[in-house]
């Protein structure tokens, strides 16, 4: 199921935007301010976001760019009682696929978010190889090698190994690794983790321009020279 994250501030507008959406087969998770949707956008994947732009805390606008910093590609929709000019070319500069103005028709709505998906779901090409410093990984077949070596990892690494590669260089939760490799961040799984982020670190200690650091309170960072 296509999981949409819907950030509006308007309780009434989000709860019936909430709704509808969901009748319409979405899986939409609504947050009421701007903090609260990067909160859940760090947490676990969207397929699709769609942002009130005037929001407290944090605006829809900051609330791209930070989204963009975690994920290039993931579809954004602007939702906004602003109808100035500027205001639109702000919103595509930031990263926008494209913006309604309040007030909007429900159909309008969907006929937008399913044109946005269409297009998006043309852009994406699995990847199939990484280039990680000196390293290869070939996700397909879970090889990882440098020079004349191969490792076979096993699933769970190579869908970690997958999500850093991802994420080069870019902060990741261990909240939202957990729920991406194992399901869910339960104690048990965030340990196994950890045995599974020794074992990254060791096949990778032949290129000594990678490192795989912790953030203190935040999560891991694959790091590539």
């Amino acid at each position: 199921m296509t999981k949409i994250l819907l950030v509006e501030d308007d309780p009434n507008l989000g709860l019936l935007l909430q709704e509808f959406l969901s009748d319409k087969g979405y899986e939409t998770q609504l947050a009421t301010d701007g903090n609260a949707g990067l909160k859940q956008f760090w947490e676990q994947p969207y397929d699709l976001c769609i942002l009130d732009v005037m929001m407290p805390k944090k605006d829809g606008f900051a609330l791209a760019k930070e989204i963009r910093m975690k994920d290039h590609d993931v579809p954004i929709i602007f939702l906004t009682a602003k109808s100035m000019k500027d205001d639109t070319i702000q919103g595509f500069k930031v990263g926008a696929d494209d913006y309604i103005t309040k007030p909007f028709n429900m159909d309008e709505l969907l006929l937008r978010i399913e044109a946005v998906l269409r297009r998006y779901k043309k852009e994406v090409v699995e990847t199939t190889h990484f280039k990680v410093g000196k390293y290869i990984f070939d996700v397909a077949h879970q090889l990882i090698s440098i020079d004349s070596e191969t490792q076979k990892l096993t699933s769970k690494e190579s869908a970690l190994l997958k999500l850093f590669c991802e994420n080069q260089n870019q902060a990741i939760s261990r909240s939202f690794a957990l729920k991406m490799v194992w399901g869910d961040d339960s104690y048990f799984n965030a340990r196994s983790m950890d045995v599974y982020l020794s074992k990254l670190r060791k096949f990778l200690r032949h290129d000594p321009n990678i490192q795989i650091i912790n953030l203190h309170g935040e999560g891991f960072k694959l790091l590539v020279d």
